[in-house]
């Protein structure tokens, strides 16, 4: 089964390429770079992955993110994960950066950006994996930051194929983003938003009403209020949800009592994603490994998450058919 759900064709529609720092390459780059550490070896850093909340992991986050400084490291960076993605059956992937985690600091956006999609080019004609670039706002910066961080990717919008809402959820609500979010619209980009993860319900209704998301990152207790549960179901609004992320930062005690299965049967339009996968212990195939055998998925189940993946995606049309046409014959070899 662990192979199987490796192998399975899927894409990835939640995923930080900052959050896949591995500590390897982070001590790789400090050295690099001149920059020194808080930790004296690999495995103290990753003896410091213990998690309370979601700031908690962000207050480590964005320390690590200080060794990605040249256009190179964020190539390496991103380079890393498409060969990993790869290797666990993503044939498409929807990644996530944070720019003004890097722009703080004094990295000029252009470097960010043509590092990351040097390595997306790169990654589509030698692993084989199509890509599309996100632009996350870091929510606790507030809308004029985001403002200013949106006027900066006008440059690159070509590269950029949506903007999405990230980092501490609780008290910074999506409707405060309105006015960047229909600038952003108007400019061309789609939307997502990271919304019902520690934020209550209502956060997932402003992300759809207000910020006009395509598709909701987590979304896990939209299941607290049956009319939303309702209305995601029959508008098939895609939930991008994090297993195993969610269970590090306790948003549920254990993969057993993850949702995940429930908000399936119920008819939703659920995906498997890795989050910040350096950070929470896995890929997507060992969240798909975990989530199946904690919650006794079936093969139909697994097929469900693999099509929705696609379906979920901003692949046109035509692209969608051929990826789901590919898991289809997959699905036929392994009856």
């Amino acid at each position: 089964m662990d192979a199987y759900l490796r192998d399975i064709p899927k894409a990835e529609l939640h995923m930080h390429l900052e959050g896949s720092l591995e500590p390897e390459l982070m001590f790789e780059l400090a050295r690099r770079n001149g920059v020194t550490l808080p930790y004296l070896s690999v495995e103290a850093v990753r003896q410091a992955y213990v998690f309370s909340n979601l700031q908690s992991f962000l207050d480590i986050y964005y320390a690590g993110c200080r060794v990605l400084l040249h256009e190179q490291d964020f190539y390496d960076l991103t380079w890393a994960y498409l060969t990993r993605a790869a290797a666990q059956g993503v044939r498409h992937a929807e990644v996530f950066f944070d720019a003004q985690t890097h722009t703080d600091r004094g990295v000029p956006f252009e470097t960010v950006v043509t590092g990351i999609r040097r390595a997306l080019l790169d990654g589509q004609q030698g692993l084989g994996v199509s890509t599309r670039l996100i632009l996350c706002f870091l929510r606790h910066l507030g809308a004029e930051a985001a403002m200013e961080t949106l006027e900066q990717a006008l440059l690159y919008k070509d590269w950029i194929v949506a903007v999405g809402l990230d980092s501490s959820e609780v008290g910074y609500p999506p409707e405060r983003f309105r006015a960047v979010f229909d600038r952003a619209r108007d400019e061309g980009f789609l939307a997502v938003a990271h919304a019902g993860e520690e934020g209550p319900p209502d956060y997932i209704w402003q992300a759809l009403d207000l910020l006009k998301a395509s598709r909701i990152d987590h979304g896990v207790r939209c299941i607290e209020d049956a009319r939303l549960t309702k209305r995601l179901a029959a508008e098939q609004v895609p939930l991008t949800v994090c297993p195993l992320s969610n269970v590090k930062l306790g948003v549920f005690p254990s993969l057993a009592q993850h949702n995940l299965k429930k908000l399936l049967d119920l008819g939703l339009c659920v995906t498997v994603n890795s989050d910040d996968p350096a950070y929470f212990g896995g890929y997507i195939a060992q969240n798909f490994e975990g989530a199946q055998a904690a919650l006794n998925l079936s093969r139909d189940d697994i097929h469900r998450l693999a099509r929705n993946s696609f379906q979920a995606s901003f692949l046109s049309p035509e692209e969608k058919r051929g990826f789901i046409r590919g898991l289809d014959e997959f699905i036929g070899r392994h009856r």
